[in-house]
């Protein structure tokens, strides 16, 4: 029997894992002598001492919590490892699996839909076997605009699929095609080509133009909030209102948008994926965990493999009342709306039902089955839970990014997400799914450090920087010295552990592509964000704790 051979293989950078190993072993012994430090002055006698207790022991507290969440994020330097992949190693297509595509968007309005779209006809245009791909919009507002401008992306994507196809593109999204002024790969000779690229760029500003004007048209109806929050579920193959047969065969097309009701909790992104049912270091001890989007996942890792012989009814209840949901589980999973070119309208109206807000009533449903309902940082619970299955993943980071995305661009917004991620990753913590006493029992220790470094960085940060925030000042004003002076040898501690932190960070934004200026706001930001957003993210998740309990 011939042999597979692997499709991807890893590489351990030794160097890095001497540095960070080396500098965690001295700026922890520097750390021990500042603890030393700290408590010799809880064991001195009362008479040789003129300063409070109370505020040495706050500075002493917030000390102990920043070293803590420092010796967290220690397990991602433990052992980084970076991935090379052999996609010439890859089996015929027939071999392949199905892969579904999910688009997550939610606000037509906030989220620019001209990219979303962009998004969209770049997953169509993947480099996979047509009748093998699958692309589905989730649409968690329900609104009529992301439906149009799907539509659109589909018309256009006729066009540019085969194109993509007939020049061997590498760059699958038309705006960075257009846009870019580096050459792509492929065949460029000729006029006939020069041709092509004209109209396609012109059927491309045309799309770009009808996209806005849908948003702008949608922006000024007034039903959008309405909408988004009552509405009910929309499942609408778009391939099929094609009326001519198209030269090359493009993937499936697929629009849904779940019911929602004000009276039924819609859990988030998480709820909108069960319908449709970063990061070098994290790889090295186990793989990383699922991190919002651009990832691939087994479909057997979200809802199990079962067999023939199992009992329907146990299936039902775990997974709903749907016998045909039920029957992809226990057979080849072969997705599809499509027979003999016509859309199958009984399988559509079924496939709504599992829309509904109903469906998972009573079922396993965000609690053993699908993306987790627990917190709101769905991905990373579910990906803690993959992994204490047994489950491991992979990080791929390659030079040419797969898909290009957008991210929030004021503080205001960055402040809004991170409060809520904070919420999260928070209620994860204190909860019994806490990974210091979820983990250890079902994953390597410096893997569910991992966990607990994301799980505690909230709360961690925000209260040593509080602390550092107030105490030293107060102190300062009443003069009362909580540090050595300059002189004394204790200072040395001090110093040592400063210079250590600031010059190994420095080091890594180096040594990974950025710059002197990047290092400097990362510091910034890092600090505004522990003082704000991680703050009300930890309060918001404890007082949701206490109306809950």
């Amino acid at each position: 029997m011939e042999k597979s051979v692997p499709l991807h293989v890893y590489h351990v950078n030794k160097t890095s894992i001497i540095i960070n190993r080396a500098h965690a072993f001295l700026h922890s012994i520097a750390l021990l002598f500042l603890i030393h430090y700290r408590l010799s002055f809880f064991f001195q006698h009362p008479k040789n001492t003129t300063i409070p207790t109370l505020p040495w022991l706050l500075i002493f507290v917030s000390e102990l919590l920043l070293s803590l969440a420092w010796l967290f994020t220690q397990s991602y330097r433990w052992r980084p490892v970076t991935r090379t992949v052999f996609p010439e190693r890859l089996p015929a297509d027939d071999k392949l699996p199905a892969i579904d595509v999910f688009i997550c968007t939610a606000d037509p309005n906030k989220e620019p839909s001209v990219e979303v779209m962009n998004t969209v006809i770049s997953a169509m245009a993947l480099d996979y076997p047509p009748e093998k791909l699958h692309v589905y919009v989730s649409d968690d507002a329900g609104s009529d605009a992301t439906l149009r401008c799907t539509k659109e992306a589909w018309n256009f994507a006729r066009y540019w699929v085969p194109f993509c196809r007939k020049y061997d593109l590498v760059t699958a999204c038309p705006d960075v095609y257009f846009s870019s002024s580096e050459v792509d790969s492929g065949n460029f000779e000729g006029s006939e080509f020069k041709a092509a690229r004209t109209k396609m760029e012109e059927k491309y500003e045309v799309l770009k133009q009808e996209i806005r004007r849908i948003v702008q048209q949608h922006s000024t109806t007034g039903d959008a909030l309405h909408s988004a929050r009552n509405h009910p579920s929309t499942l609408e193959v778009i391939n099929e209102h094609s009326k001519e047969e198209d030269e090359v065969k493009i993937p499936l097309l697929v629009y849904v948008s779940r019911e929602k009701r004000p009276s039924h909790h819609h859990n988030f992104k998480a709820g909108a994926l069960n319908v449709l049912i970063l990061w070098h270091a994290f790889d090295g001890v186990g793989g990383p965990t699922i991190s919002g989007s651009n990832l691939y996942i087994k479909r057997e890792a979200l809802l199990g493999s079962f067999s023939k012989q199992q009992e329907l009814m146990a299936l039902k209840r775990s997974f709903g009342p749907s016998n045909d949901f039920i029957k992809t589980l226990v057979e080849e999973y072969k997705p599809g709306f499509i027979n003999d070119g016509e859309s199958s309208r009984m399988l559509l109206e079924k496939a709504n039902v599992l829309a509904s807000c109903s469906y998972e009533h009573q079922t396993s449903w965000g609690s053993t089955v699908g993306f987790l309902y627990f917190c709101v940082v769905e991905d990373y619970f579910t990906g803690f839970s993959l992994h204490r299955k047994g489950w491991k993943s992979v990080y791929l980071y390659p030079k040419k990014p797969q898909f290009l995305g957008t991210a929030t661009t004021n503080f205001n917004e960055v402040s809004i997400q991170w409060t809520r991620w904070a919420s999260g990753l928070t209620s994860v913590a204190i909860s019994k799914f806490c990974p210091l006493i979820y983990g250890p029992l079902k994953m390597s220790w410096v893997q569910f450090m991992c966990y607990s470094e994301l799980a505690f960085m909230p709360l961690l940060n925000c209260l040593s920087l509080w602390g550092f925030a107030f105490i030293p000042q107060l102190c300062l004003f009443n003069d009362i010295p909580l540090y050595p002076k300059v002189w004394d040898s204790s200072f040395n501690i001090f110093f040592i552990i400063f210079v250590s932190a600031i010059l190994k960070s420095l080091y890594e934004v180096v040594t990974t592509g950025g710059q002197v200026r990047t290092w400097r706001n990362d510091w910034r930001i890092w600090m505004m964000r522990s003082i704000t957003s991680y703050f009300y993210g930890s309060l918001d998740c404890y007082n949701y704790n206490q109306l809950t309990s």
